[in-house]
């Protein structure tokens, strides 16, 4: 919990400073060096007030290494650590490439930080505007000061590292046998969405420390009756959704739990109060409020692309509920997918089809042939462990005991474990996204325990057959994460092209080289376009759709500063903001028109272009280098 309350400040002072920075027009590093004197200097002087830890004494240290000097009694243990080094490695290895990390998260932090603030960009990119800014504010002084984006995984990382110590804790307070949670402590963490975005710069699965974090303070007030615990509690809600809207219906099994003990805080109201409006601006509030003011609509929802926002709730219950089992019950390596995708449509009976075509986004029948950290969830191995182990549990009669003692009332313990499940149904009712297995990444830590009660669980867990699946849940969690194309942890470049020059005739071997290829290439996919740039050139425009990405064009990043615009805007609004402009020609085909006739009508002369592969769904563009001349 000392980690955990650490995590909490960093992510609370992170996201403060962004919006107070921000208001004032100083986001940049002096802007941060002032605010973090004056912040670490103020909780310094609060270190009692808020029980925060001396950092240079932490005993939990000797706990740890008994935890992982005993392989052969305490092997789980020993396999989150071996994880967590690769994930590690990985990390360095490579830079961040998710996609919509790189398209919107990354590219926007740059634009405030090249603007001193938050400012609403004009850009197709909807997703730069009205999404949480949680995990950007994060990424902002890393960005700014180090100058690279080496080091973001950290940010999924470290709140990687705390889920067993928090899964342990909440699972134990809410009823579940000390011994199981214990198992599922690290279990949890190998599900497939958290052990492939710690190493990235993805955004959906580190919340689930805060949600975590949420419930293990606000379970921990019931034995402590201090504040502190409460406060704790309310912060890390409210990071969980600057984090993501998406986890909003969260927020009811923390008001369940801390209701009751409202009166504690109201003895401390005057902390209570400024621990209320310091969570007020680190959550998705200061985002929702700016909607409102930027396109009167607080979920941003209005702007986003078709099926975002779910039509028929009925509908996204089902439909969701349908993708989550197919997603997550989905073997490691599935060589159908791209028949799947083509044709599963066509195959599946209309009346199936036909609602989720008319509510759910475009894609969302699509299945990937490995995991990555943009489309995994829970995981094929955890998901097919609980569906053994749970009525395995329920048939297991003998060794029943007591109950843990709770401190918790019965009643009040039921409704926390229900509502995640309540959260879930109203997720489901109102989102359409194509990815619902991996957008609900905190909401898994927090359904397991309901799963997990009784003392049946605790006999199942000491079975020989229970520890050979275990077994081989971590030998997937290996699989998955040394093949997955966002950082192999094998030399799939080496070999992949010697075995596509033995066998060309074999589309399975392309298919894989090609998507290793293209991965590979993602962080820096417009090298080539950048090349065409005069080299001092301090900014450069960028006319893409709303799923192209400028990232290449910002490297080095403090170099150059990219500009957003809109294929619609006018040739004098363009050439007032540069005059040198990098346009995708897939952009140009989507709105009809050919890079002849767009420089006829903008009166711009064309510089070179080349080709270039952003998605392997797409396959290679042409992109234009434009200039236009100044007047």
């Amino acid at each position: 919990m000392k980690f955990a309350k650490l995590w909490i400040w960093v992510s609370v002072l992170a996201s403060l400073a962004g919006w107070s920075l921000s208001a004032i027009g100083q986001l940049n590093q002096f802007g941060y060096l002032i605010f973090f004197a004056i912040a670490i200097a103020g909780l310094f002087l609060c270190r009692k007030t808020f029980d925060l830890p001396n950092l240079g004494k932490f005993p939990v240290w000797n706990k740890i290494l008994r935890r992982f000097c005993q392989p052969v009694r305490r092997p789980l243990p020993v396999a989150f650590a071996l994880l967590a080094v690769l994930i590690f490695i990985g990390g360095v290895i490579y830079p961040p490439s998710n996609y919509t990390g790189l398209n919107y998260r990354l590219s926007r932090t740059l634009q405030w930080l090249a603007h001193g603030g938050w400012f609403w960009i004009h850009t197709p990119i909807f997703r730069m505007n009205d999404r949480a800014c949680g995990i950007e504010w994060l990424s902002a002084p890393l960005l700014l000061f180090t100058k690279s984006d080496r080091l973001l995984f950290l940010l999924n990382f470290l709140p990687f590292l705390l889920l067993p110590g928090l899964v342990f804790t909440v699972f134990t307070r809410v009823g579940v046998r000390a011994r199981v949670a214990w198992r599922w402590m690290w279990l949890v963490p190998t599900g497939y969405d958290y052990l492939l975005q710690a190493g990235g710069n993805a955004n959906d699965t580190f919340p689930a420390a805060y949600a975590l974090a949420m419930l293990a303070f606000g379970a921990r007030a019931w034995v402590s009756r201090q504040p502190t615990d409460l406060w704790y509690s309310v912060l890390a809600a409210a990071l969980l959704t600057g984090a993501k809207a998406g986890n909003i219906p969260l927020l009811l099994t923390c008001a369940i739990l801390i209701f009751p003990l409202l009166p504690i805080l109201r003895r401390h109201w005057k902390m209570t109060a400024f621990i209320i409006l310091l969570s007020a601006v680190v959550s998705f509030l200061p985002t929702a409020a700016l909607n409102i003011y930027y396109i009167h609509d607080w979920s941003g929802l209005s702007i986003e692309r078709a099926g975002m926002n779910m039509k028929h709730p009925l509908v996204g219950i089902w439909g969701n509920a349908l993708l989550l089992l197919l997603n997550n019950f989905l073997p490691p390596l599935f060589p159908l997918a791209g028949w799947w995708n083509a044709h599963i449509l066509s195959v599946l009976p209309h009346f199936l089809t036909a609602p989720m075509e008319a509510n759910f986004e475009e894609g969302f029948q699509s299945l990937p042939e490995l995991p990555t950290e943009d489309w995994a969830g829970f995981g094929f191995g955890l998901s097919v462990l609980l569906l053994v182990a749970i009525p395995a549990a329920f048939f297991r009669r003998d060794g029943i005991g007591k109950n843990p003692a709770l401190a918790i009332p019965k009643n009040l313990c039921l409704a926390v474990l229900a509502a995640p499940w309540l959260a879930l149904l109203i997720f489901s009712m109102k989102s359409g996204m194509v990815t619902p297995h991996r957008i609900i990444g905190p909401y898994y830590p927090l359904l397991l325990p309901a799963l997990l009660l009784g003392a049946g669980q605790a006999q199942v867990v000491r079975r020989c057959w229970w520890r050979a699946l275990v077994g081989a849940v971590l030998v997937l969690a290996l699989v998955v994460l040394v093949l997955t194309p966002d950082r192999p942890l094998w030399p799939a470049k080496t070999i992949l092209p010697r075995l596509a020059a033995r066998h060309p005739d074999q589309p399975a071997i392309a298919r894989a080289l090609e998507v290793y290829t293209v991965y590979s290439k993602r962080f820096d996919a417009l090298a080539g376009v950048r090349a065409l740039l005069p080299p001092d050139l301090k900014v450069v425009g960028f006319i893409g759709n709303e799923d192209d990405c400028d990232i290449s064009l910002w490297r080095p990043f403090g170099a150059r500063r990219v500009e957003q615009l809109i294929l619609t805007d006018s040739p004098a609004y363009i050439r007032q903001r540069a005059q040198y402009v990098v346009l995708g020609g897939f952009n140009l085909k989507e709105h009809g028109q050919t890079i002849d006739s767009w420089l006829q009508n903008s009166g711009a002369e064309l510089v070179g272009s080349t080709n270039a592969i952003l998605k392997a769904s797409e396959g290679s563009q042409p992109w234009y280098v434009v200039r236009f001349q100044t007047q």
